[in-house]
C-alpha cells in the first residue's frame, strides 16, 4: 500500500489596490507552481485603478488593457473586494491576521509640488484632479471652473498632453466617450481658445507617446502651434533623435507642426519647449504665468538664461508628475514619496525587512515607466514572495476577509458586482451608440454592485 501525499495548502495573499500593477502581481502569483487564493482589495467600488480614472476618456486604444485585466481577475482563484479602504475598513492587524503575505500596489494619484510663488492662487489646479474630475472619479466635486480664455499646462509628458486636447476640444466632441452628464455639461461651459503647453527641456527630452502627440491634430477644431522659439538641439538631442525609436517618431511629428501659421480654427494648442515656470501671479487670482527661457548644455540638461516672458492666463495646470500617499503603519520614505523598500520587500525605519509585507508599481518605484515596467516590477516582487513564504508553514488563523468586513458593515462590492456595474454603464450608453457612460456617485456604483447581495 502506498502513502498518499497531501498537496500542499495554497498560500493566501491579499493585494491592496486593484490598478494594473495590483492585478500584473495576481497574475504572476497564479502562473507559479504554488497554489494561491488571492483577494485583490481596492479602496473603490470598481476596478482597474488609473486605467479607469487616470487615462483621458478619448484614448479607447489605450483602455484596450481592460480587457487584459479583466481576464485576470475573472480567474477563479481571485476574489475582488472593492469599496474597502485600507487603514479604517482593514487594518494592518486584520490583514495579517488571514494572510500569508500583503501586496501594497496602491499607486499615485496625488500631484506632485510645484515650487513656485503663487502656486496656491485660486486659478492653479493640479492636474491630477482636473483628470479625476473628466474621468468621473466618484471623490471629486461634480464641477469644473472653466472660464478661462488662456491657459497654461505645465508640464512635458502624456499627462499633460491629455489636459491641454480635453481643454482644446469642444464637449460636443468628447460627447462619443464614457464621459458622465456632469462632465459633458461642464465641458460645454468651457471659454479656453488658446492653450499653451510649456516644457521646461528641449523637444528630444520630452516624455509624450508618439500616439498621444499625433492625437492632438485629431479635432477638427483645434489648430495645434508648435513655436519655433526653444526648438532646439544639441548634441546629446542629435544623438538620441538618430538612435531612439519613440524619439525619432515624436521629432517627425513636431517637425511637421513646427512654425505653421493657425488655420482659423477655434481653438489653438500651444507648445512652447524650453520655458520654465517661475512664479504666477495676479490680483487674488491667476493672472500671469513667467517663464525663464532655458538654454540647452550639450547634455541633454537645460540651464536659465535669464531672459523672461510674461504670459496673460488665467489658469495654470500642473502636470508635473504624480506622487503616492504614505499608508498608515506601513514605512513609507517621505523624500521619494514610496513604500520602504528593497526590490518589493517592506524595510523598516531600520532597514530590515518587514515579514510578510511587499509592495509593487508606483508605491514601489515611483510614478515612472509605462505597462512593461509594471509588469517587471510586480515579477520582482512576486519573486522575492515565492522564496520567502512556505506554505508548508501553519496558515494564519484569522477570519476570513469577508466576514471581518460583513462584522463591520462595510458596503463591500465583489467582482459579480462589478459585472452588474459594467453592464449598467454600457447600458446608460446604448442609447446614444457610446461604449458606456459611467455612474459617478458612490452611493449609486455601491447600490448597482450590491443588487445581487441584497436578493
Amino acid at each position: 500500500m502506498t502513502e498518499e501525499t497531501s498537496s500542499p495548502r495554497p498560500l493566501r495573499i491579499g493585494v491592496i489596490g486593484a490598478g494594473p500593477a495590483g492585478i500584473y502581481a495576481a497574475d504572476i502569483l497564479t502562473k507559479s507552481e504554488v497554489p494561491v487564493e488571492i483577494d485583490v482589495i481596492e479602496r473603490l467600488p470598481a476596478p482597474y485603478g488609473l486605467v479607469r480614472y487616470g487615462v483621458a476618456p478619448d484614448h479607447p486604444r489605450i483602455k484596450e488593457i481592460i480587457k487584459a485585466l479583466r481576464r485576470v481577475l475573472d480567474q477563479e482563484n481571485i476574489r475582488f473586494i472593492g469599496n474597502v479602504n485600507y487603514g479604517t475598513d482593514l487594518s494592518l492587524e486584520d490583514l495579517r491576521a488571514h494572510y500569508d503575505a500583503v501586496i501594497f500596489a496602491t499607486g499615485a494619484f496625488a500631484d506632485r509640488d510645484l515650487d513656485v510663488p503663487g502656486v496656491d492662487l485660486p486659478g492653479s489646479y493640479g492636474a491630477a484632479d482636473f483628470v479625476n474630475w473628466y474621468d468621473g472619479h466618484p471623490d471629486v466635486a461634480r464641477e469644473w471652473p472653466l472660464t478661462a480664455q488662456h491657459v497654461a499646462v505645465l508640464g512635458a509628458g502624456n499627462v499633460a498632453l491629455d489636459v491641454a486636447r480635453v481643454l482644446s476640444k469642444t464637449a460636443d466632441e468628447m460627447l462619443v466617450t464614457e464621459i458622465p452628464p456632469n462632465v459633458y455639461e461642464g465641458l460645454k461651459l468651457n471659454q479656453a481658445t488658446d492653450v499653451h503647453v510649456f516644457a521646461r527641456r528641449g523637444p528630444v527630452q520630452v516624455k509624450f507617446s508618439p500616439l498621444e502627440l499625433r492625437e492632438l491634430a485629431h479635432s477638427p477644431n483645434v489648430d495645434v502651434v508648435v513655436h519655433p522659439e526653444g526648438f532646439e538641439f544639441d548634441e546629446a538631442s542629435m544623438r538620441a533623435a538618430n538612435e531612439d525609436k519613440h524619439v525619432k517618431q515624436v521629432m517627425k511629428t513636431l517637425n511637421a507642426w513646427v512654425g505653421k501659421d493657425p488655420t482659423g480654427k477655434p481653438h489653438r494648442l500651444h507648445i512652447h519647449f524650453l520655458e520654465a515656470p517661475v512664479e504666477i501671479s495676479g490680483d487674488g487670482k491667476v493672472e500671469n504665468l513667467r517663464t525663464e527661457r532655458m538654454e540647452l548644455t550639450g547634455d541633454g540638461s537645460v540651464r536659465g538664461t535669464g531672459e523672461f516672458t510674461d504670459w496673460p492666463v488665467q489658469a495654470v495646470y500642473r502636470a508635473v508628475g504624480y506622487r503616492s500617499s504614505a499608508l498608515p503603519e506601513i514605512p513609507f520614505d517621505e523624500s521619494r514619496h514610496v513604500i520602504s523598500n528593497d526590490g518589493g520587500r517592506v524595510l523598516d525605519e531600520n532597514g530590515a525587512q518587514v515579514p510578510g509585507l511587499y509592495c509593487t508599481g508606483w508605491i514601489k518605484r515611483g510614478p515612472i515607466g509605462l505597462i512593461g515596467h509594471t509588469k517587471s516590477d510586480a515579477s520582482e516582487t512576486v519573486g522575492h514572495i515565492l522564496k520567502e513564504i512556505n506554505p508548508d508553514d501553519p496558515a494564519p488563523h484569522g477570519v476570513d476577509i469577508l466576514a471581518k468586513l460583513e462584522l463591520k458593515g462595510v458596503n463591500y462590492t465583489t467582482w459579480a458586482g462589478w459585472d452588474l456595474l459594467d453592464a449598467h454603464e454600457v447600458s446608460l450608453g446604448e442609447p446614444q451608440n457610446r461604449q458606456r457612460v459611467k455612474v459617478v456617485e458612490r452611493e449609486d456604483m455601491i447600490r448597482i454592485s450590491r443588487e445581487l447581495l441584497a436578493d
